[in-house]
């Protein structure tokens, strides 16, 4: 479980991710000799700027390995039905293998009710209840992609959870609650005692020091210190926030939910932010898109 080194490792995501893409790129070239594109639709509602960024990452990487990227830019006032209709069309169309649908949505809009209406065929983002029930059952499907970006990086760092003890901070519907049942199922990559936290956990410095490895999205910068985490834990920060830092040219600096300096010395192996889990995202994205259109290729 430890680095061999018996220093820290610093688990590099942009690396893993690049990787994946390498790898993801051939399996392009592979389908489109058997005559399948792969397809990823994103619809985007609103001038959200984050939104906004993340659809163009989105697309940017579909682009390097080859994938057809479409999206579909709509304004805030759109109408519920507007935007259903819209997903009904990408349900249909055969050169779509993924659908998304950016959130945020505006107020006015069902969240729930717009994204469950994707074909779960084409849920890339693995939300749709019934792809998140195949999940919790153990059946191959679509999984949600940063908890599945979690899962690679550990198997890409050989850090088996078997019979370890995970602590997940955080019980978020995309984050929180999937890598939990994920680390929990029987095989690999999997096997582990998984206690999940939240706001109403008691004792809760006593609960994460006893984590093996430690997997915190709770949304609060730094809010883990030093001595909330035990010698030789593996640390995995899913945050991603932006504090005022006037030293900085934008004004700001990007942190996690882990106060990294302090927990560095005592991890065996922990993830940088910028840099650790989010571009694996994208890349678990992407990886869905082509599975989606392996399933069309041999049905076709």
């Amino acid at each position: 479980m430890e680095a061999t080194t018996m220093e820290v490792q610093i688990i590099d995501g942009k690396k893993v991710a690049k990787d994946i893409k390498a790898e993801l790129k051939d399996k392009v070239t592979k389908l489109k000799q058997q005559g399948v594109t792969p397809g990823l639709a994103a619809v985007l509602v609103g001038e959200d700027p984050a939104s906004q960024t993340y659809v163009r990452s989105k697309a940017k990487a579909c682009d390097k390995i080859g994938v057809y990227s479409e999206v579909i830019k709509k304004p805030a006032d759109i109408s519920q039905d507007e935007l259903m209709n819209i997903v009904r069309d990408l349900n249909d169309r055969d050169d779509i293998d993924g659908i998304l649908v950016q959130l945020p949505l505006p107020k006015h809009i069902d969240e729930s009710t717009v994204t469950n209406l994707i074909d779960p065929k084409k849920d890339v983002d693995g939300f749709h209840p019934f792809n998140v029930g195949m999940m919790v059952l153990g059946y191959p499907t679509f999984l949600s992609c940063t908890p599945a970006g979690i899962v690679e990086l550990m198997r890409r760092y050989n850090i088996d959870p078997s019979g370890k003890e995970v602590v997940v901070l955080g019980r978020s519907n995309i984050v929180g609650k999937p890598v939990g049942i994920m680390l929990l199922q029987k095989g690999e990559m999997a096997n582990a005692t998984v206690t999940v936290c939240h706001s109403r956990t008691a004792n809760l410095p006593v609960v994460l020091k006893r984590a093996d490895i430690l997997i915190v999205a709770i949304g609060q910068p730094e809010f883990v210190k030093g001595d909330m985490v035990k010698e030789g834990a593996v640390i995995i920060d899913v945050g991603m926030n932006r504090v005022p830092d006037d030293s900085t040219e934008k004004g700001y600096r990007l942190t996690g939910d882990v106060d990294y300096e302090a927990c560095f010395a005592k991890a065996s192996y922990i993830t940088p932010v910028p840099g650790g889990v989010g571009p694996m995202t994208i890349a678990m994205l992407l990886s869905n898109t082509i599975q989606s259109s392996e399933r069309r290729l041999r049905k076709e």
